[in-house]
């Protein structure tokens, strides 16, 4: 069996351990290249922009797509975090003239265009040809509700995927859990509780903004883990003078005189509103303007407080894994091949009411998955809600 395994957008720690794990898995089952003593993984540079590319060149000449893995290649790359074989924001059934690939520009009269749109291409015919030619049989795509949403159209059209959930936002339709999560969570507990000195030196409420463009589980599972924090998430926009007189009283009851906020980036309060700024992604997405900032300048106006706004974005992505996404990451990749092994496409590894489980891709058209506000989120006091979980799963 010849394995193609890919990962899309936003890098994570934990995506390293589940390439590996997935080369181990197929190596174990005895999928090997006749002739060498590798397992048959191919990995496909930079997501979908790879599988767009893969016929430009070979490995080690020009702009090669793919790299054959080996026991050499995997043997160290799950003790860093990244992805050693890159990631874009490519979305193969929506490309502009100027993103196709240079071989590919001069068919341009013969490319299939997306309905009612003359500037852009559909080239998921061509990613199947590429991963045939390839002796690719099986995809497994590791990604996001973006990436993973191409792979149910791709596996829609007739090449045989599996996917592997992972964002820090863990906003992927299907599963309680994506790899990354909970290292995001400990990056920011770490963030949050190092700058208690600063804030406290200066006497003034610091306002972090967290990833979470339409859910609120990284915020939310951040303040599970810092008690005194108030956190808004996009589920349910608030009312800015309530957070304000809370802030009020947490600033006046500690004696140190700071007081801490979270934001998810999507969030927003009632009558405010969030532009969106720059050009749009191969998704559609315009990057938010900065909501923690805006909502900074809110508290100062009505509070009379000293604010101090602080990005928590691209940290939480560098680094290691922490132990509990490195153990997620081996399980799944290993889930990945035993499904490919039942003959199983079309499906994504999950976790399910607390269980290693398997479920279908996710349909773009269905959108993220989203807080239960009534269940996890104590909207009077801007904390999560620890009663009443007696039954549920860890991660929401």
């Amino acid at each position: 069996m010849h394995v193609g395994v890919l990962t899309g957008g936003g890098d994570v720690p934990g995506l390293n351990a589940a390439i590996k794990s997935i080369y181990r898995a197929a190596k174990d089952r005895g999928w090997i290249r006749r002739g060498t003593g590798d397992a048959d993984v191919t990995g496909i540079l930079r997501g979908w922009k790879g599988a767009a590319q893969m016929g430009a060149g070979r490995e080690g000449e020009g702009p090669s797509a793919t790299l054959h893995l080996t026991d050499e290649r995997v043997r160290t790359v799950d003790r860093y975090g990244g992805t050693f074989l890159h990631t874009s924001r490519t979305r193969p059934d929506r490309i502009g003239f100027k993103d196709l690939p240079p071989a590919l520009q001069g068919r341009r009269a013969d490319l299939p265009k997306v309905e009612g749109r003359d500037d852009l291409f559909d080239l998921t015919d061509e990613v199947i040809r590429n991963l045939r030619a390839a002796g690719i049989e099986w995809l497994i795509a590791i990604g996001g509700d973006d990436t993973l949403g191409y792979a149910h159209t791709l596996c829609a059209r007739g090449f045989p995927v599996v996917g592997i959930p992972k964002t820090m936002d863990n906003d992927v339709r299907g599963t309680e859990y994506a790899i990354g999560f909970k290292t995001a969570l400990t990056r920011a507990d770490q963030f949050i509780n190092r700058q208690r000195t600063h804030l406290g030196s200066n006497e003034t409420v610091g306002v972090f903004r967290i990833f979470g463009r339409n859910a609120g589980f990284t915020a939310l599972g951040t303040a599970m883990a810092i008690s005194d924090i108030r956190c808004a998430i996009p589920e349910h926009p608030f009312d800015l003078r309530a957070l304000c007189r809370l802030v009020e009283e947490d600033y006046a009851g500690n004696e140190n005189h700071y007081a801490l906020v979270l934001i998810s980036e999507g969030a927003i309060w009632k009558g405010g509103r969030l532009g969106e700024v720059g050009p749009p992604d191969a998704y559609g997405h315009r990057r938010k303007a900065n909501v923690g900032e805006a909502l900074a300048g809110a508290i100062a106006r009505e509070t009379g407080l000293p604010t101090r706004h602080q990005e928590l974005a691209y940290d939480l992505r560098s680094g290691n894994p922490d132990a509990i996404d490195k153990i997620v990451a081996n399980t799944f990749g290993t889930l990945s091949v035993d499904l490919i092994a039942r003959g199983m496409s079309g499906r994504m590894v999950c976790l399910k009411d607390g269980l290693y489980a398997h479920t279908e891709l996710p349909d773009p058209a269905r959108g993220a998955r989203t807080v239960d506000v009534a269940a996890h989120y104590d909207t009077a006091r801007f904390r999560p809600n620890f009663s009443g979980l007696l039954g549920r799963p860890l991660f929401f």
